[in-house]
């Protein structure tokens, strides 16, 4: 979101500026004086306007080719327990349990493993460097599959969510730089597609 939509902003409105604030929780984008938020489709409240910002994402779970070499590939979720896993704590303390999906079932597993991180890019050094398989958006890892540094492990469990959305509340009057955002948000949404 922020190297095709943001950046490119600025540069065709040099006279706007943006103040972007990332934070790990919900926040209530009118209380606390935001003009956008953007959250998961699922996520967007209900009377807010939602416009998707790409398609639907999805979860990947990923290992370097060393780590499948030396310690083999799980074939169903609950072999991960016999795996050293990328443990991932989520801003509010708790550690993420990964979800799985295989015919309408869901599966949710608290992976084990001796390294947690907070931080997505922290987690994909772990995984390239053979520490251990990661939970992943797969955008975050997409140039690592390509390349063959990452391999894929039980990809058919892992189901496509909600698409990320730009979401703000209607306006009777909203100004010239924000409608712009919006179209642009728009027109970028739509080149994605």
């Amino acid at each position: 979101m922020f190297a095709p939509l943001v950046l490119p902003f600025l540069q065709r409105f040099p006279a706007v500026a943006i103040d972007l604030v990332t934070e790990g929780r919900l926040v209530d984008i009118v209380g606390d004086g935001f003009d956008f938020g953007i959250r998961s489709r699922d996520l967007v409240p209900s009377d807010m306007i939602a416009v998707p910002l790409g398609p639907p994402r999805r979860h990947v779970v990923v290992a370097a080719p060393a780590y499948v070499a030396a310690h083999g590939r799980p074939l169903v979720p609950p072999d991960l327990h016999a795996h050293e896993c990328i443990r991932i704590r989520l801003p509010n303390g708790a550690l993420l349990h990964w979800r799985f999906e295989k015919d309408g079932r869901p599966l949710q597993i608290d992976v084990p493993g001796r390294l947690t991180l907070d931080e997505a890019s922290l987690s994909r050094i772990a995984v390239l460097d053979a520490a251990g398989i990661g939970f992943f958006m797969e955008s975050d890892v997409r140039d690592d599959l390509a390349a063959g540094r990452l391999e894929p492990v039980l990809a058919d469990w892992l189901p496509r969510q909600s698409p990320l959305c730009l979401y703000y509340p209607g306006r009777r009057h909203p100004s010239a730089a924000f409608t712009a955002f919006v179209d642009m948000a728009r027109a970028a949404a739509k080149a994605a597609a």
